[in-house]
This record gives structure tokens, sequence and C-alpha cells, in this order.
């Protein structure tokens, strides 16, 4: 099996992962936040804002790695999520309250986009030779980090994502 092979086969766990998590959930349901328990009182991740997040990780360094442009902002799901954020926001640094703005009326929307940018990942992966897995492309990092190593840290990013929010998901179902 090929490194290439491999990534498919990864990347092909997020979607079921992803429908998981949000199926059935309405929308107070997914925009639920708990409490965090480090004494902060403020509220933690919702699971809209964690699979909207994952989405937003994978569509970016995907995009970025493919030298195209990013579905968010060039197949309009920007202005159909309609986020009071700054358009190219992958959710990186968010404080509680940049958590809040990301609300969804449906889960559908979030399982819509996702299913997008997974099509979009399998054409990007499923193609790669192993000499495009070793290029280098970062290498403010030493070791510097090679397109392979990119992509095992998007799918590593998902599935823990996706993950917390299946958690969510049990605490509300």
């Amino acid at each position: 099996m090929s490194g290439s092979d491999v990534l498919v086969e990864a990347f092909g766990r997020i979607p079921d992962a992803v429908s998981r998590a949000v199926d059935g959930l309405d929308a107070g349901q997914l925009a639920y936040r708990p409490v965090l328990a480090d004494g902060s009182g403020a509220p933690g991740n919702s699971v809209a804002w964690l699979v909207w997040h994952l989405t937003r990780v994978q569509d970016n360094h995907l995009a970025d790695a493919a030298d195209r442009d990013e579905l968010w902002l060039t197949e309009g799901w920007a202005e159909k999520f309609g986020l009071d954020l700054p358009r190219d926001d992958t959710g990186y640094g968010h404080t509680p309250d940049d958590v809040e703005k990301v609300r969804v009326d449906s889960a559908g929307m979030l399982v819509e986009y996702h299913r997008a940018v997974h099509v979009r990942s399998m054409e990007f992966v499923e193609n790669l030779s192993e000499t495009d897995l070793d290029r280098i492309i970062d290498s403010s990092w030493d070791p510097p980090v090679t397109l392979r190593v990119r992509l095992v840290s998007v799918i590593e990013d998902c599935l823990q994502h996706a993950g917390q929010a299946a958690y969510l998901r049990g605490l509300l179902v």
C-alpha cells in the first residue's frame, strides 16, 4: 500500500465521523457549549464550532498544499454560513466570544460543506506520489515539514475534533 493509499483511507474516515457527530441535532444542540472545568467558568467549544473548524482547517491546509483557493472562499460557503468572523478565519486562536459566533441553522449545512471539502481533498490525495509526499512545504520548522507530515497532521486534527463533537453529542442525546 502506497503512502497515498494510506492517506486516502485515513481521510475517508472523517466524513462518517462528522456525520455521526451532528446527525439529528437541532440548532440549539449544535450551539450547546459545556462549561469548562478549568475554574474559569468559560464555555467550551460547541459541536457546530468543532465541525466547522475541522472542515475549515482541512479546506485551508489542503488548498495551500495543492496551490488552490479554499472552497470556503470560492464556492460561496462563507456567504452561506454568514458568520460574524473574518472571511478567511479557520478558528485558530478563537476566544470564547469567537466560538459563540459559529452558529448554524442545521447540521446539514455543516455536512454539506464538509462533503465538498472531502471530495476535493480525495481528488488531491489519491494521485500523490511518494516524491510529492516528501516535498518540503514549510521550511520554518526543524525538521522542515513535508507534505506527508502536514496531511497526517490535518487527519489527526480532524479526527480529534470529530471525536470531541461526538462526545458533546453524547451529552445531548
